[in-house]
């Protein structure tokens, strides 16, 4: 066959755009709304097949996938960059789905809120970021900041720099937050450190540090949880 498999040639049942408009979002698989975005696929498979085989290729796993870059998608034949654009931009727009929802959550009260507010910023990075969230008396969040960026293994912070942004936000109390792009989330000794580091000089300026949550793999690892604040 000298031409592209488009989702025209398949049987009607197995198309996904009808299958979505016959029984809706929901009863599509992953590599089905894939499909829907790649439009077609390859001279030997279709644009279906040629989903389930991106997915197969990282365990199935959609948080994975959101982390590729559109390098890593055009390693497969039949992803051309446009395609690949697609992928990503759909990935995206459902990360900053979730961003959204946790904006709604204005008030801190446990580890948990703080996870939920800071992850779909920082867990699909391939390098470390460390954020702060500044907080009112009645724990809700005034602002979402920024403090460094770094590689692979780990970023600078400057205690003095935490400080100084809390004190000029007029926050009540801080959480802080990074992110562990291997996945593992046990803290380091500068990571306990730092964290003793900004608890104390915190108090001297009537500045309490609530949390120290490191984020990887959608999973999390709270300071407090675990005894260290």
């Amino acid at each position: 066959m000298s031409e592209n498999i488009t989702i025209k040639h398949l049987a009607e049942e197995d198309r996904p755009r009808e299958k979505l408009l016959l029984k809706g979002r929901h009863a599509l698989t992953n590599a089905e709304l894939i499909a829907i975005l790649i439009g077609s696929g390859n001279i030997e498979e279709t644009a279906v097949e040629l989903s389930q085989k991106i997915l197969a290729n990282y365990n199935n796993d959609l948080n994975i996938l959101g982390k590729l870059t559109v390098n890593d998608l055009q390693k497969f034949k039949g992803i051309g960059e446009a395609k690949a654009i697609s992928i990503i931009a759909a990935l995206e727009l459902g990360r900053r789905r979730q961003l959204s929802e946790a904006e709604t959550k204005k008030q801190i009260k446990n580890s948990r809120d703080i996870f939920e507010t800071i992850e779909p910023l920082i867990s699909d990075l391939q390098h470390e970021e460390f954020w702060i969230l500044h907080l009112n008396k009645a724990n809700k969040i005034i602002e979402k900041e920024r403090i460094s960026a770094g590689g692979v293994t780990g970023t600078v912070v400057d205690v003095k720099m935490i400080l100084k942004s809390a004190v000029e936000k007029l926050a009540s109390s801080i959480a802080v937050c990074h992110n562990h792009p291997s996945g593992n989330l046990n803290p380091s000794e500068a990571d306990i450190q730092l964290t003793r580091k900004i608890k104390e000089g915190g108090k001297n300026l009537d500045i309490i540090l609530i949390d120290h949550i490191i984020v990887g793999d959608k999973n999390y690892y709270s300071f407090s949880d675990n005894g260290i604040i």
